[in-house]
């Protein structure tokens, strides 16, 4: 059976009454004020958390000129890979020579309508391994390369983080790795198809994917130096029972008992409730100055 929270004495099947046979005090209500107290000191706690993790994120995006800059950079490269990456010609008997530039529309029509089961059977065979292992890993590493930069993009939300601007300089290194690595797979690719079908098929890269890494490089130089300057962060001052919530926090990590940080609360509640009285009289003094005038 329970103990009266009050008095501790051992409550048994026959004190069905709501109040303590030994004490008197109603056993349903005790303590609920402070339980409420409590309840919405942690409403307050929660509210501070989260408004920080908000300041942060505006930061992220508007904290300063450079954050609005990373914004629009962090879009171009995306529309750098619509500027043809490279070209593949064909040369068909009694078909004529034909030519297909590549950019990012090429490439997922290519991704979506690949037989990857013929693809790994030409990758096999030893006339033309090496040249389909080119362009299979000119295709995966420029698609990863966009996926990473997508990534990217997408972590520029918790930029302001602990982690964000190692987070943000690690993506930008691996974007640009991928499409330098793409570079060299797809001449790898037009070397081996040149040697191997005698000019019958060749390509030849474009200016896009050299636009598209210079946007790369230009990115991870800006993150570089917002990393160095630093973004500032405009935080929303919260209160936790009348205390600042950065206050309140250090309080609880000290391990403060619960009776003098409420002490506390009382006190600044006073302070705030005795600043809008005189606000309040500061504001009816000056109407009835202007009235009377």
């Amino acid at each position: 059976m329970a103990n009266c929270p009050k008095c501790g004495r051992k409550l048994t099947l026959f004190d069905w009454r709501p109040n303590c046979p030994n004490c008197g005090v109603n056993l349903v209500y005790y303590g609920l004020e402070e339980k409420l107290l409590d309840e919405a000191d942690a409403a307050e706690a929660e509210h501070a958390r989260l408004q920080k993790r908000i300041d942060r994120l505006k930061a992220s995006f508007i904290g300063s000129k450079l954050t609005i800059i990373r914004i629009f950079l962090s879009v171009l490269p995306i529309a750098a890979l619509l500027i043809p990456l490279c070209e593949i010609s064909f040369k068909a008997p009694f078909m004529g020579d034909k030519t297909t530039s590549v950019n990012l529309i090429a490439l997922i029509d290519v991704f979506s309508n690949l037989d990857f089961d013929a693809l790994f059977a030409m990758i096999g065979t030893e006339a033309l391994g090496s040249v389909f292992i080119g362009y299979a890993g000119a295709l995966v590493a420029l698609a990863l390369s966009a996926v990473v930069l997508i990534l990217s993009l997408l972590a520029l939300m918790a930029a302001c983080g602990p982690k964000g601007n190692i987070r943000n300089l690690t993506l930008n290194g691996i974007s640009i790795a991928f499409a330098v690595a793409s570079v060299f797979f797809f001449l790898s690719f037009a070397s081996n198809a040149t040697a191997a079908l005698g000019g019958y098929l060749s390509g030849k890269i474009g200016a896009g994917i050299f636009v598209y890494i210079g946007m790369l490089v230009l990115l991870l130089a800006l993150n570089i130096v917002i990393t160095i300057k630093g973004t500032p962060i405009k935080y929303k001052q919260c209160l936790v029972g009348g205390i600042p919530s950065d206050e309140y926090f250090d309080l609880v990590a000290k391990g403060t008992p619960k009776e003098e940080i409420r002490a506390m609360m009382v006190k600044a509640l006073d302070e705030i409730e005795a600043k809008k009285g005189a606000a309040g009289n500061a504001k009816a003094e000056e109407a009835k100055e202007t009235v009377e005038a």
